[in-house]
């Protein structure tokens, strides 16, 4: 068994090695696997019944899966992760979730008493779909921060930042509205917490006059200038995308990429989650970086039908979101997303030089 694993591991180590050593080879020339909701923690199964049995015209088996610490994925070879966001100015706001006074829960939540804090916390749902494996968004870059320092020479990671807001659930949590204020918060926490390690869109926009034009040259940094550093893009494609650009023409002075549709200066990221979607190839040769997803609500793995994962590949997305890169926990299927030699990264066969 030791040695299987051994071999197991000497492989990933040469494939990241092959990649490495063709330092040329621009960002938007790679083609990585990540998680979807990364810092998610399943709900009890108490609390889930429950919820269920009082919503029974709508199915919740689509939150039947669960993730490794963020840590763990990184390490696994994962070069993609997502992260939910909601604003807490004042702090306290999601300190005691709601769902945990109709069911009671074996598990602590929050022993340290971060959620009291004012600051960007993390989670997927109020009040119900609750548990995270970082309270916080300033826990998730520290964490991010000591992994990056252990592994300088990481190929860039790719983090879609999901910024949350919107109506009161049914317990009567509304969340917080986002606003220029709290976007500008955001930038600021995301600069503390990974300073130079960022890629920003001013770094790719360089000399030219617009961020877009700068894609259409294929103007993103290396890969040799990119190792140890991580890109953000947010994950909205309305309102709170358009207020987070608001003043900032071609995302000058952001720390994000946005998912503004070609022909507008701010485009360089964009989200195509039909992962069949015929254009996802032209908008990568062009160069444009592409994120979509490999399966979601657990259709796919309940199934085992990797037909969109395939499309995916083929397409040249560069970004392709899972819940699956373990197999489930939930249910009996041996669906798993990887590369066909294990791995998580590989040279992109759109745009890629070979």
């Amino acid at each position: 068994m030791k040695q299987i694993l051994f071999a197991f591991l000497l492989a990933i180590t040469a494939h990241f090695s092959c990649i490495a050593q063709n330092d040329n080879l621009k960002i938007n020339q790679l083609q990585v696997i990540g998680s979807h909701n990364s810092y998610r923690q399943a709900i009890e199964t108490d609390l889930y019944n429950i919820i269920q049995s009082k919503d029974t015209s709508r199915s919740l088996k689509g939150l039947q899966y669960t993730h490794i610490g963020i840590t763990e994925q990184l390490n696994k070879g994962l070069r993609n992760l997502e992260i939910d966001v909601f604003a807490d100015t004042k702090g306290g706001k999601y300190a005691h979730p709601k769902g945990m006074d109709i069911a009671k829960s074996e598990e602590a939540y929050d022993p340290n008493g971060q959620m009291n804090k004012p600051g960007f916390k993390v989670f997927h749902m109020p009040d119900i779909d609750f548990r995270t494996s970082c309270y916080t968004f300033e826990i998730c870059l520290q964490e991010l921060k000591k992994w990056s320092d252990a592994n300088p020479d990481h190929v860039p990671v790719f983090i879609t930042l999901e910024p949350k807001d919107g109506d009161a659930n049914f317990f009567g949590t509304k969340p917080e509205d986002f606003t220029p204020e709290i976007f500008d918060a955001l930038d600021q926490e995301l600069r503390k917490g990974l300073g130079e390690k960022l890629i920003t869109p001013d770094m790719v926009r360089g000399k030219y006059k617009t961020l877009e034009e700068a894609v259409l040259h294929h103007n993103w940094p290396t890969l040799k200038k990119a190792k140890g550093k991580f890109l953000f893009i947010l994950d909205n494609n309305g309102a709170k995308r358009d207020l987070y650009a608001l003043h900032h023409p071609s995302l000058k002075g952001r720390a994000v990429f946005i998912n503004a549709e070609p022909g507008k200066p701010e485009a360089a990221t964009l989200f195509r989650n039909n992962s069949e979607d015929s254009e996802i190839a032209a908008l990568v040769k062009k160069g444009y970086i592409i994120r979509t997803r490999a399966d979601s609500d657990t259709k796919e793995a309940r199934a085992n039908d990797y037909k969109h994962f395939e499309a995916t590949k083929k397409s040249g997305a560069q970004i392709i979101t899972t819940d699956y890169y373990l197999p489930s926990t939930f249910f009996n299927s041996p669906y798993q997303i990887k590369y066909d030699d294990g791995s998580y990264v590989r040279e992109n066969p759109v745009n890629g030089v070979k």
